[in-house]
């Protein structure tokens, strides 16, 4: 192998000593070694191998996904390293492992180098001075050419740049500087490799289509419109199938073409585009029509079948329609009578349920207007009780008819299981009876040496297992103890029994209380007899709701320092001993408060 460069041997000592930010600025003096005047066509292709030998081309390829807005020299840096890169891998002659080059090397620079423009068409958009913008505009155009520069001296890369998801989204934008560079890109590719548009897949070929005709329709730009159309022209030109494939999937483009775009200056390559799609649209109608009709034969004949098949099958259906339909008018007939009868009952129930509750507390204010005082309380309890065992005997009713409705299954299979084994036993007997009898044998007995060890193993048990002796005393005391601890849970429960029946009670004369509330008429409406529920005829009552009344209201209107044992009470909660000491056994609305 010849000398190599010394230059090229000087960059690549100084990137390798160097950090990692200050490479970016030493591999810039490449790009003076590759347009030195005293280079010839071999001397030039001595350096690229000598580059890339020394991994500088691989370095390019790194740091072009670099931060350069902390790099000197700026994204003109990175720029002019895609230019680097681009020139010193055409023309390369690569003798150690071509194949990496080629399926690794090349694709990486490639999308290395995508994604540097996509960075700088970002920010080309976001830039907000003149200055800045053409700037960004002059590398993002200098990294595009690198682009086109490397696919054209390797064709291949055409359709790795097609399906790279960067370039997608680079063409993919509303920016009208970088869309017109990115179409003038598309077209250097069907220039450079006019069939790769048939090598990618379908998903990147619909998605390149769409989005050209995206922007015939969405802008008014004739520069726009001009690169749009003129890459549709030579799409349609190249091949008749993608030809065809616009006339199919894009319906409207030609109306779209001949309605906006005419007199917008490329007339010219508009009408030819034109041409070429109503050309296609003409064959692909006479194509349409054979087809179209041998469609129609083949309705034809199978509705025919159809329909013959149909009529011979027409009174059946008509009979399983009619019984279908008038089981159907049928169920719901029933089922609006059922609702009916359920609305009705339900009303009726309620209706009967509120009448019982006016002529209870009517016949309880007139119960109480005969009875004495003083045998108010008495009167009272025993209604309580009466009530109390009304509804536990209907619960204990309505309780013991769902466990027997739970039950009924098991019931059942009892009775299944019952019947099942009678006829077995049945049946054994017969089988029995019908057995000869056989001779009384008299069961063996034990010999003397089972009965000894028997005997022994009795023994052996007692030892091991004493049994625990007590005196008569203790046990008279531990009966006692059993006795007196019966009693109290004898005494214990009834109390609990008395109690539990009490709450009860309480609890269904308090939802008799509030019943009646929600059921009673607005003040408004209130009559003598709806006002005569809720108050007491008795005149000691009254006297004694008075006094309470009197008592409340003095106890709101004590001054704080009365109070100032109450800091967590609510303003509206009254002590119960005030209550107590006023209320007494007032009868309020039909309850005893105690």
């Amino acid at each position: 192998m010849a000398a190599a460069d010394p230059r090229v041997l000087a960059v690549a000592a100084r990137v390798a000593e160097s950090r990692e930010r200050d490479v970016p600025a030493l591999l810039l003096a490449l790009k003076e070694i590759l347009n030195s005047p005293s280079l010839g066509r071999k001397e030039s292709e001595k350096v690229k191998q000598d580059i890339h030998y020394y991994d500088l081309t691989r370095y390019c390829v790194l740091v072009l996904r670099q931060d350069y807005s902390r790099v000197r020299g700026g994204w003109a840096t990175a720029a002019q390293l895609a230019e680097i890169l681009s020139h010193c891998c055409v023309g390369l002659e690569v003798k150690e492992d071509p194949e990496e080059f080629y399926t690794k090397f090349l694709p990486s620079a490639i999308d290395n180098l995508l994604f540097l423009g996509r960075r700088l068409q970002a920010r080309f958009i976001r830039a907000v001075k003149d200055e800045e913008k053409q700037d960004f505009l002059r590398c993002f155009q200098t990294v595009t050419d690198a682009i086109c520069w490397l696919f054209g001296g390797h064709i291949q890369l055409t359709k790795h740049v097609l399906q790279n998801d960067h370039f997608l989204q680079l063409l993919v934008t509303d920016n009208v500087e970088t869309a017109v560079i990115m179409m003038s890109v598309l077209h250097s590719i069907l220039g450079v490799n006019s069939s790769v548009l048939l090598q990618v897949d379908e998903e990147t070929l619909h998605s390149v289509l769409d989005e050209l005709v995206y922007k015939l329709s969405s802008t008014t730009n004739p520069v726009i419109g001009n690169a749009a159309t003129k890459l549709l022209l030579l799409i349609a030109k190249f091949c008749k199938q993608l030809l065809k494939l616009l006339t199919t999937r894009y319906k409207g483009l030609k109306v779209l073409l001949s309605k906006q775009w005419t007199g917008k200056g490329f007339d010219r390559d508009l009408s030819q585009l034109l041409d070429l799609l109503y050309l296609e649209q003409s064959s692909g109608k006479r194509e349409m029509q054979r087809e179209h009709q041998a469609a129609c034969i083949i309705q034809a004949a199978w509705r025919g079948f159809q329909t013959r098949k149909r009529l011979k099958k027409l009174p059946q259906a008509v009979t399983i329609l009619q019984r279908s339909f008038r089981a159907k008018r049928e169920q719901e007939r029933q089922h609006l009578e059922k609702q009916k009868e359920d609305e009705a009952l339900k009303l009726q129930m309620q209706l009967q349920r509120q009448r019982a509750m006016r002529l209870f507390h009517e016949r309880q204010l007139a119960l109480l207007e005969i009875i004495h005082a003083s045998q108010v309380n008495k009167h009272m309890k025993e209604m309580e009780v009466k009530s109390a065992l009304t509804i536990q005997r209907f619960w204990r009713g309505y309780r013991a008819r769902r466990s027997f409705h739970q039950q009924r299954q098991s019931l059942k299979e009892h009775k299944a299981a019952v019947i099942i084994q009678r006829a077995a036993c049945k049946f054994l007997e017969k089988q029995r009876s019908k057995r000869p009898l056989s001779p009384w044998k008299d069961p063996k007995g034990l010999t003397d040496e089972q009965r000894l060890a028997l005997q022994q193993k009795v023994d052996d048990y007692i030892k091991l297992h004493p049994a625990s002796q007590m005196s008569e005393e203790m046990s008279k005391e531990l009966h006692m103890q059993a006795q007196e601890k019966l009693a109290q849970f004898m005494l214990r429960s009834k109390l609990d029994q008395r109690a539990a029946q009490r709450r009860e009670t309480l609890l269904a004369q308090v939802n008799t209380d509030v019943e009646l509330l929600m059921n009673a008429p607005r003040l408004a409406e209130t009559t003598e007899k709806d006002l005569a529920v809720f108050m007491s005829r008795s005149v000691p009552v009254a006297t004694k709701a008075k006094q309470s009344h009197n008592a409340m209201l003095k106890y709101a209107r004590w001054p704080w320092w009365k109070k100032l044992g109450d800091e967590f009470v609510e303003d509206d909660v009254i002590p119960d001993d005030a209550l107590n000491a006023e209320l007494g056994s007032l009868f309020i609305g039909g309850r005893k408060s105690y």
